[in-house]
């Protein structure tokens, strides 16, 4: 309920609590006109039935995911049914494509799908389209429209091109709440009874002018459950099919078996009351005081259940329903609200009165996808909620609207996990091995072996068990024969021939008999420069420039060669340097050099954690996100609390907004209100129905706006109490004292809100009946010294009082209104004693 029709439903309490309270001849009266309700029924539209026929046929899509066994509509066949076939068959397309862009980004292959037996599927034209937009996007040019490609490719194409799913679910906006306005009751709504209401003259300056307001969409989601149908001056509410409609007008419930346009039976009524009366005292009941005989008789006060405990009356409700501050009433229980629901992860709970229906969250969301609290359609991360098919062995990676299972390797002793893949352990190498000295360590697969060492032929043991070379020079007697020369080499001897002159650049051959060539860069003989490379000529040798070099124009020296210039783009991805003989390749900021040196790849700088919340890692940069109720600042890095309370002051909450990090928090005055189940309204403590004032028994409490007020009502001597409100007078003994005293002295109460526009008439009195001929004359007696009041005549019998000064903080006042009527040449007095209370809150 929104804050004005509260106040509406306050101030109807305020005049039946004023009505009714005399006989007399004293009439009070409101000073305002009669207020239409809103209609709840209206005759069902073309535009109605398009809505409501298109809602059942998305949802027979979403269970049967074809179109082609539509169930045939009642009366209005032509229309329903079109609007049934031609949203089934959207919702189907819609769904295609988005499985086209999927497996076009997954990297499947676009071909025809197979359960595409409507012929509607967009699976592989949004497949192909997708797959344009991700090669444009790869090769790093910008993403622009082209028309040509036609709805819904050039859609499709700029979505993927760009990052984005190209179906969103559109976000709720909350409107601001409308002002409230007081409701009018007519004459002859009232009839004799006195009461009051604030005037026309008060209302018409809250008033704009303008056409029809669309109610459904100034408030989306809060007038009505399920379809919500705009109309000139009004609106209506509609169910989804399989759904029907309660007397509330606004809530819709499940089509019961049985049951006439899903409302139940009144035998079925009066059983599920009967299972709902309590044993014993439960906490869905309040005590009654002692019951006179037959307290119960035709349910005695209870609004639902009555009950005798004992010798006490005891009032509970039907299950789904909780009982109320008075005692006797009930007030639907918000299950989805308090969490009492048993609707699984997958599904949202929808409130009806006295109880509740889980919808799935298909309806709403892709598969993969869930509703949130603010309605927005978000990834379900299968691996937490365990969702997923993985096995023991394989390891889950969520992705967006689904997930993948990856086999997890673990390596046996020995082999270490390298690029996924289990490769041996050299121990030997790596010298973890336990071998003793004297024996020698051999790897294998997994392992490795200790052998006994051995020493080669032209070797020898020492004590130490090392191998040492032996000198056969020097061992042997006669190792060589007569003309050659013993020369030891490692593990044995050579003979060669005694020397051999040779010309420069050639020396003896090993066996001494002819000259071979010096190989003068092998032995270092060469005086090459740096920068050159030396090659062996037959007696002599040649210095040649290395590669990335080259002769000057002289030919003396090796300048370096600058390959960036001479290939410029072929050599790096990036950007190329040059270095003395070679070239470096580099890369941009947000990239890093690939192992071929060459190739720049891109940079996760997501995972060293530079975002304070959400990071999403994008080519060769990264962006920074905040979660609900933070925003990004200056920075781009750290996210700082909204508050929600200075941005949406007066919308958020009725009365106070508190800034929590992340969020906000309602809260009421600190007396005499208390917070509403939403969470933002705040409702009225009566005190004086929940009996927690502090007035005597000689007192009356009434209620006001935040608090209340002990009021003690006596009747002045030679008078006599004939109501509740007002006082007779007895006798009078001569005329000057009939006339100045008055005949009936009558008690009112009224409320109002400070603030309130003047001049406002705020109460109307006139004699009843009145006759041709009678002419009264108003008079504030007590009460006015600060001239807040005025009266004045609308005719020759009828006044009224007025507001005439503004009231702008909260005050009481006690007026005393004398109305003398002349009536065929005698002057009667009546007394109205007028409590006015003003105060600072109606929320």
């Amino acid at each position: 309920m929104g804050q004005g029709d509260q106040l509406s439903k306050r101030r109807e309490a305020s005049v039946r609590r004023h009505a009714g309270r005399g006989t007399g001849s004293l009439r009070g009266r409101p000073a305002g006109g009669a207020h239409e309700t809103l209609s709840q029924r209206a005759e069902v539209s073309t535009k109605d039935l398009i809505e409501t026929c298109c809602a059942a046929g998305q949802q027979w899509a979403i269970d049967n995911d074809e179109c082609l066994e539509v169930p045939e509509s009642g009366a209005e066949g032509d229309v329903c049914r079109t609007a049934q076939k031609h949203c089934c068959a959207s919702y189907l397309k819609e769904k295609s494509c988005m499985a086209g862009v999927v497996g076009a980004k997954e990297g499947e292959a676009c071909g025809l799908e197979d359960s595409d037996t409507c012929g509607i599927s967009l699976y592989k034209q949004c497949c192909d389209c997708c797959g344009l937009g991700l090669r444009v996007r790869a090769e790093g040019q910008s993403c622009e429209s082209n028309p040509n490609l036609g709805y819904p490719c050039n859609h499709v194409m700029l979505s993927c091109c760009e990052g984005e799913d190209p179906l969103i679910v559109p976000e709720v906006r909350q409107a601001p709440e409308p002002e409230s306005a007081p409701q009018r009751v007519s004459e002859v709504q009232l009839g004799s009874r006195e009461a009051l209401s604030l005037g026309m003259e008060t209302e018409l300056p809250n008033s704009l002018p303008g056409d029809d307001q669309d109610e459904c969409l100034l408030l989306p989601g809060e007038l009505c459950q399920h379809l919500c149908i705009n109309t000139v001056g009004s609106y209506h509410c509609a169910c989804f099919p399989g759904f029907s409609l309660q007397d509330d007008g606004r809530t819709c419930r499940p089509a019961l078996p049985g049951t006439d346009n899903g409302s139940p039976q009144p035998a079925a009524a009066e059983e599920s009351a009967l299972r709902s009366e309590p044993s014993l005292a439960a906490p869905n009941t309040i005590l009654l005081p002692r019951p006179q005989p037959n307290t119960c008789k035709d349910n005695g006060p209870c609004k639902q259940v009555c009950s005798i405990i004992g010798d006490t009356a005891m009032c509970s409700c039907f299950p789904g329903y909780a009982i109320m501050a008075d005692g006797v009433s009930c007030e639907d229980r918000d299950e989805c609200l308090l969490g009492a629901h048993d609707c699984s992860r997958r599904q949202f709970c929808v409130n009806t009165l006295g109880s509740f229906y889980c919808v799935n969250h298909t309806v709403l969301c892709a598969q993969g996808f869930i509703l949130n609290v603010h309605r927005k359609c978000v990834d379900i991360n299968e691996c937490v909620t365990d969702l997923h098919t993985c096995s023991r062995g394989e390891h889950c990676v969520n992705t967006v609207g689904s997930f993948r299972c990856h086999k997890a390797l673990t390596c046996q002793p020995g082999y270490t996990l390298e690029e996924g893949e289990c490769t041996d352990v050299d121990e030997c190498e790596l010298g973890t091995h336990n071998c003793q000295a004297g024996f020698t360590c051999q790897n294998t697969k997994g392992s490795f072996y200790c052998q006994a060492r051995r020493c080669m032929e032209g070797f020898l043991q020492d004590p130490e068990g090392n191998c040492v070379d032996i000198n056969e020079c020097t061992s042997l007697s006669e190792p060589c024969r007569p003309g050659f020369s013993c020369i030891n080499t490692v593990g044995s001897y050579t003979c060669q021939r005694n020397p051999l002159l040779c010309r420069r650049g050639y020396q003896a051959s090993q066996d001494g008999t002819k000259c071979v060539d010096v190989n003068e860069c092998e032995a270092g003989m060469h005086h090459c420069k740096e920068g050159q490379v030396c090659h062996n000529l037959p007696g002599s040798y040649r210095c040649d420039c290395k590669a990335g070099f080259q002769q000057d124009a002289f030919g003396r020296a090796c300048v370096d060669v600058n390959e960036c210039w001479t290939s410029p783009g072929r050599l790096c991805q990036h950007t190329c340097e040059n270095t003395l003989g070679s070239y470096r390749c580099s890369c941009a900021s947000g990239f890093q050099l690939a192992a071929d040196g060459k190739h720049c790849k891109d940079v996760n700088e997501c995972e060293t954690q530079r975002c304070s919340q959400e990071c999403a890692n994008i080519y060769g940069s990264y962006q920074c996100y905040c979660r609900q109720g933070y925003q990004l600042a200056e920075d781009g890095h750290t996210c700082t609390d909204i508050d929600e309370c200075a941005q949406g002051a007066g919308i958020l909450c009725a009365f106070r907004c508190i800034n929590v990090p992340g969020s906000y928090q309602c809260a009421c005055p600190e007396w005499g209100y208390t917070m509403m189940a939403n969470g933002r309204s705040c409702k009225d403590v009566d005190e004086c129905a929940l009996g927690t004032h502090n007035c005597s028994e000689a007192e009356t409490c009434h209620n006001i706006e935040g608090g209340f007020r002990c009021l003690l009502f006596t009747c002045p001597p030679n008078y006599i109490r004939v109501s509740e409100t007002k006082c007779e007078r007895t006798t009078c003994h001569d005329f000057l004292e009939c006339q100045s005293s008055p005949a009936h002295i009558t008690y009112y109460q009224l409320n109002f809100q400070t603030g309130l526009l003047v001049p406002a008439h705020i109460f109307r009195i006139s004699p009843m009946p009145a006759f041709a001929g009678d002419t009264i004359a108003l008079t504030i007696t007590r009460g006015n010294e600060e001239g807040y009041f005025g009266t004045r005549r609308l005719n020759a019998y009828t006044g009224v009082v007025y507001l005439q000064r503004s009231v702008r903080e909260p005050r009481d006042f006690a007026l005393d209104v004398e109305m003398k009527l002349w009536r065929q040449g005698s002057v009667t007095t009546f007394l109205a004693k007028m409590h006015v209370f003003f105060t600072a809150f109606a929320l």
